[in-house]
């Protein structure tokens, strides 16, 4: 149907004309019966009418003829009835068929977590990685809980955090579910998604649990910094879907048509706080990665660039008689890290890195974390009027963990410590993002 239907109402049949009568011979008239003449006359007006009217009916597009039709013959005294087929063309059912095939797959694999925190309650949700209880979730679900319980369906258990990384929001608990089956979702490659691929989103908005919504992948490598409570968190590479996702999908899954996880429902962009059709998802394929780090009890590493950096504005590239307006200004660099290996100096303005041009100290930051640690970067600098290449392969914040956790004087969060290597940090969510 097209986007615009505009309906007209019916013509009103129009009667018969009244046909000449023939000349006939003078005949011996008969003794008139008006009441006869009356009915004849009215049966005949009545059958011409309807057949007017359902000529009006066929034409106009208001009744549908059938394309074709059986007829059989029935009794025994040579009476013919017809039997008619019509088909009733109401739209494609194929997104419908695969909508009810792909939920009846992947929601038994998706959860609903309530957390207590000392502010209240809340519910988000997760997905079932494994027969073990080990259930994926994002952090900022279960941050600060003082208990949490999972929900799956037919049956409630308590939970414990096995492990979390707060600078990429997510998280692991673990639920022993005794003999109860558990059904593991299904892992898909987020990394084949392309826009306009359909997907699915799981999860307990507003606490519906088992709820979901269908739509496509509206864009893909979309990134961003939202504030936390003790900090920033980086996300990278983001799906953009406009599945809905509101607040309770949190920490649910992004499926594919298969009803493989491609995505952890993390964010939506908007000024009231429910969906406004942008809604993020975390890429499988890492948040998969991040799981299984957690799980092994191992250190959730990230891409390191080593060095502090300032936003350069038109105002302070005017005051410091910088060479262009804006880009990441190298105001620290970490000894003997990635950056100071490759050639970079203080005082340097960074521009690009890749193909991607770096506008702040921010876009620095999410350029370099959607890499993986060992990656080789090309990083466009200006060494006051002149324009240069280096290549700088991306180590391991892990030393910096490490050592951050160790100094138990360290004031702040890891991440706030971590951004500081970074120079400024952007707060708030002014630019309408929230989690969800």
């Amino acid at each position: 149907m097209s986007d615009t239907f505009v309906s007209g109402a019916p013509v009103p049949p129009q009667g018969p004309r009244p046909q000449a009568s023939q000349s006939q011979q003078p005949k011996r008239p008969k003794k008139p019966h008006p009441g006869l003449r009356s009915l004849l006359f009215g049966l005949l007006g009545g059958v011409i009418g309807a057949v007017a009217v359902v000529a009006v009916l066929v034409v106009g597009g208001f009744v549908a003829m059938p394309s074709s039709a059986t007829s059989g013959k029935t009794g025994s005294a040579g009476t013919t009835s017809s039997s008619q087929t019509v088909t009733v063309n109401s739209g494609d059912s194929t997104d419908t068929t695969l909508a009810n095939a792909v939920a009846q797959k992947a929601l038994p694999s998706v959860v609903s977590i309530n957390v207590t925190t000392s502010d209240g309650e809340g519910v988000g949700s997760g997905v079932v990685l494994d027969t073990d209880g080990n259930i994926l979730t994002n952090y900022h679900v279960i941050e600060g809980a003082q208990s949490i319980s999972v929900s799956t369906g037919d049956a409630s258990y308590d939970a414990t955090v096995v492990g979390s990384d707060e600078s990429s929001d997510l998280a692991v608990i673990k639920i022993d579910a005794g003999d109860a089956a558990l059904t593991p979702i299904e892992v898909g490659d987020s990394s084949t998604l392309q826009v306009g691929d359909w997907v699915m989103s799981l999860g307990s908005p507003f606490g519906l649990e088992q709820s979901v919504s269908t739509g496509i992948v509206s864009s893909l490598y979309r990134s961003t910094m939202l504030q936390n409570t003790s900090g920033n968190t980086i996300y990278t590479n983001l799906i953009q879907t406009d599945a809905t996702i509101n607040p309770g999908n949190s920490g649910g899954a992004l499926v594919d048509d298969e009803g493989k996880l491609v995505g952890i429902n993390s964010l939506i962009e908007s000024y009231s706080g429910s969906s406004s059709g942008v809604g993020f998802a975390i890429p499988g394929n890492y948040a998969v990665e991040v799981a299984q780090k957690l799980i092994a009890g191992q250190t959730v590493t990230h891409a390191y660039i080593g060095g502090s950096f300032q936003t350069v504005t038109a105002n302070n590239a005017r005051s410091n008689s910088l060479s262009v307006n804006q880009g990441a200004y190298v105001a620290e660099l970490a000894d003997d890290g990635p950056a100071a290996q490759a050639g970079i100096q203080k005082g340097d303005v960074i521009t690009a890195l890749d193909d991607e041009e770096i506008t702040s100290s921010d876009a620095l930051v999410l350029a370099v974390r959607s890499h993986s640690v060992g990656d080789t970067v090309t990083v466009t600098l200006m060494r006051g009027s002149k324009q240069m290449q280096v290549q700088v392969t991306l180590g391991s914040d892990e030393a910096l963990q490490q050592q951050q956790d160790s100094d138990s004087s360290s004031q702040g969060s890891l991440l706030e410590q971590y951004l500081e290597q970074y120079g400024q940090q952007r707060g708030g969510s002014e630019d309408g993002y929230s989690r969800r």
